[in-house]
């Protein structure tokens, strides 16, 4: 490596984690509702002129809040239907919860109006033809007359706040129209550039909730008839940031159907609690503290240096997060969990192709320390990007189509990625290059840990084991474990949490003050271990379970009475899920997507073959956690979903890795079989896969253990997912693509014709 290129490395690393540091030490983080709380905000639906406020129509409502809430830019929101007309919406550490209630609760009928001339007044509500007066400080007289609606709200296909510093006019809300509202939209326009350029009529009214937001004039340049074409529009209005953010929230989430007042708003503590918090940290801090000891254990100073870019990726990759704005939740860290994965795989990776290349080497080696691991980079840098970008793929799919928690795994697991990236290849790699150059390091290459090439490595180098001899039986018996997973989940079925399912709320007031951890000890040990406890106030306490009798009902309340008194019943509501039916579609899209991607990638990048082997390996593990908990009855809520995610990454990333390799062996294999190829793709990379698995093991066992109920089953569905992906490559993923590859061989190359020159053959 150059000393130039050094030199430019250094800089980057530099800036990036003096940049972090900044960030971290400035920037506090947004914290879920499971982290840290926030407010509440209870809406409740009202009869409109023309509809009635029953259950059908309120979950109609809370679907168009979550839209406005997701617009508002609040990630992980929590919103359920609570009774029949009630609707409840947690919104994590938000510090206007005035502001939002006034946003998200406004009816927001948008409609788009032809104006007939100026008014006096006075303003009024529309006639029997459509026709209105409306209030318009601009207008000549204070007023507009305004004609029936030509186009309302539902035709508008999206919203967007833009600061427009082309014109001057500040924060704008864009518009784009649907297909038939944009022609409806072109016959507006084209009217009113019709008339002339003083008279009011060459004006469109913009009306939101009987208020006139904006009535822009025709420029000269707005043919008469045609109008304005392309589908679009610009509302203008002096807006602040916040407002026209807001306002296109409105436009974007679309208008209520049926009128809603807010009837409630408290702040509440976090569903997970203080001391599963601070479990869950220091369960983390052990875990990561256990994968740096190992790693130095098997790779020395190389595993040193690997320790301290992974200090540094914790560091960059917080920062980037906080930067970014996004709220940190459970859900959310499980993205940072298999992000944590990727960036010791990626070390990994490049230390066990060092020992190969050191080893290659032999004497020559010893001159330069340096020359093995620049090589080891640049070998393993199409499995780096590979694995990578199919992770990647997936996190920007599951961001851009779902939402909740599984829009907030992506965020969180897409930042991961790009950092593993720069700390593997940037900050490990200078490292190394300035470590190995030191003249003490070279008299003594043991020390580095490239000059051995470890128990595991050296007894697959003298017998490789011929596993696809065998892949009959592999792919037999995991059809075997497949056909026990699917018979889980038809029998026993999946025990879905309430947030899919809905279920109680109970709002209780004791008697003295009482914390939420203590409420939450007592709820569990009365038989309620997966019951969501909130505390509003000190002696408010709120508890959501899954629909049960008055029996259970009575036992929670005693339960709660031992710790904090005498508490009586505020209300009792039955609620809707939290991760409602939409949610559950765009999640479910967006794993479809994702998966899809993914297939595609792969086959460009290698072949359809290897490509379904991959996607079929990854299917089968998630089939198996799935199965898993049906057969141990645990809940499946929006923790599970993020865990199952993460088991979708890993599995891919660890199939990518025994792929490439094969793909290399092949291509300098001469005559070797597939199947000998394959098992030798399996040896060389087996003690990466061991190491890596080895450090994801480490940081989730130390959840399970210390992490407390909260975090157990997350750790469960991890720990199968991890144990699963390193078995599923090896036993379904390489077995299944050398068989495709034996009934789908790859073609033959075609020799190039030969030349002819002046008559003979060349």
């Amino acid at each position: 490596m150059s000393s130039r290129a050094s030199f430019r490395r250094a800089l980057l690393a530099l800036a990036v984690v003096a940049l972090s540091l900044w960030i971290t030490l400035t920037t506090p983080p947004r914290l879920g509702l499971d982290l840290r709380g926030g407010t509440r905000i209870v809406l409740q639906t009202e009869d409109g002129a023309t509809t009635r406020a029953d259950a059908a129509a309120t979950d109609r409502a809370l679907e168009v809040l979550r839209k406005r809430v997701d617009g508002l830019g609040v990630a992980e929101p929590s919103l359920a239907r609570s009774g029949e007309r009630r609707i409840v919406v947690e919104l994590p550490g938000l510090r206007d919860p005035r502001q939002a209630a006034e946003t998200i609760g406004r009816t927001a009928q948008l409609t788009f109006h032809a104006v007939t001339g100026s008014a006096r007044g006075p303003a009024g509500p529309a006639a029997a033809d459509g026709t209105r007066v409306l209030a318009d400080p601009d207008a000549p007289g204070g007023f507009l007359a305004l004609a029936a609606p030509a186009l309302t709200g539902d035709g508008v296909k999206g919203a967007e706040a833009v600061l427009d510093t082309a014109t001057g006019r500040g924060w704008t809300v864009d518009l784009s129209f649907r297909d038939r509202a944009a022609d409806g939209w072109a016959r507006l326009t084209g009217a009113a550039a019709c008339a002339a350029p003083a008279d009011p009529a060459r004006r469109v009214a913009i009306v939101l909730d009987d208020r006139i937001v904006s009535a822009p004039g025709m420029q000269a340049g707005v043919p008469c008839g045609p109008g304005i074409g392309g589908g679009s529009a610009q509302i203008t209005g002096g807006f602040s940031a916040q407002e026209a953010r807001d306002l296109a929230a409105l436009v974007e989430g679309g208008a209520l159907p049926v009128p809603v007042t807010t009837v409630e708003q408290s702040t509440v503590g976090p569903t997970l609690g203080a001391e599963a918090i601070r479990a869950g940290a220091l369960a983390a801090v052990i875990g990561l503290a256990c994968t740096g000891l190992f790693v130095i254990v098997v790779y020395r100073l190389l595993g040193v240096l690997a320790t301290i870019a992974l200090l540094l990726y914790g560091l960059v990759s917080y920062a980037a997060v906080v930067a970014l704005g996004a709220t940190l939740t459970l859900p959310g860290l499980a993205g940072f969990v298999l992000a944590i994965g990727i960036a010791v795989d990626a070390n990994v990776l490049v230390f066990e192709r060092a020992r190969e290349e050191y080893a290659s080497l032999g004497r020559a080696a010893g001159r330069d320390l340096r020359r093995p691991v620049a090589t080891a980079f640049g070998k393993v840098w199409s499995a780096v990007a590979d694995s990578h970008i199919t992770t990647l793929l997936a996190a920007g799919l599951l961001f851009v189509f779902a939402t909740g928690p599984v829009k907030g795994f992506g965020v969180t697991l897409a930042v991961g990625v790009l950092t593993s990236l720069i700390t593997a290849m940037v900050i490990t790699r200078l490292f190394a290059d300035l470590a190995l150059g030191l003249p003490a390091v070279r008299r003594r290459p043991t020390v580095t840990g490239m000059a051995g090439l470890g128990r595991l490595r050296t007894r697959l180098t003298r017998r490789v084991p011929r596993l696809m001899a065998h892949r009959r039986r592999w792919l037999t018996g995991c059809a075997g474990l497949l056909l026990v997973a699917l018979a889980g989940i038809g029998v026993r079925g999946l025990e879905f949490g309430v947030e899919f399912t809905g279920g109680r709320v109970v709002q209780y007031t004791a008697e003295r003050p009482v914390d939420a951890d203590t409420a939450r000890t007592a709820v569990a040990r009365a038989g309620f271990p997966d019951a969501v406890v909130q505390t509003t106030g000190d002696t408010d306490v709120s508890v959501r379970v899954r629909e049960t009798g008055d029996d259970e009902q009575r036992e929670i309340r005693e339960a709660l009475t031992r710790v904090a008194g005498p508490v009586e019943v505020e209300r009792d509501d039955l609620i809707g899920p939290s991760l409602g039916g939409e949610l559950r579609t765009h999640a479910l899209l967006a794993l479809g997507l994702a998966v899809a991607a993914q297939l595609l990638y792969l086959t460009v990048r290698f072949r359809w073959t290897y490509a379904t082997a991959a996607v079929a390996a990854m299917a089968q593990d998630v089939l198996l956690v799935v199965g898993l908990f049906a057969w141990l009855g645990k809940p499946v809520d929006s923790v599970f979903l993020a865990a199952l995610l993460t088991v979708v990454g890993y599995s891919v990333n660890d199939s990518v890795v025994v792929l490439d390799r094969l793909r290399e062996l092949r291509r300098r294999g001469g005559g070797v079989p597939l199947a000998d190829l394959a098992d030798r793709a399996v040896a060389q990379t087996l003690p990466r896969t061991v190491n890596t698995g080895m450090g994801a093991l480490f940081v989730l066992v130390a959840l399970a253990a210390l992490g407390g109920d909260s975090l157990t089953d997350f750790s469960v569905a991890l720990l199968a997912g991890v144990v699963l992906g390193m078995a599923s490559t090896v036993f379904t993923a390489m077995p299944l693509a050398v068989a495709l590859e034996a009934r789908h061989p790859r073609p033959a190359p075609v020799a190039p014709a030969p030349r002819r020159r002046s008559g003979a053959v060349v």
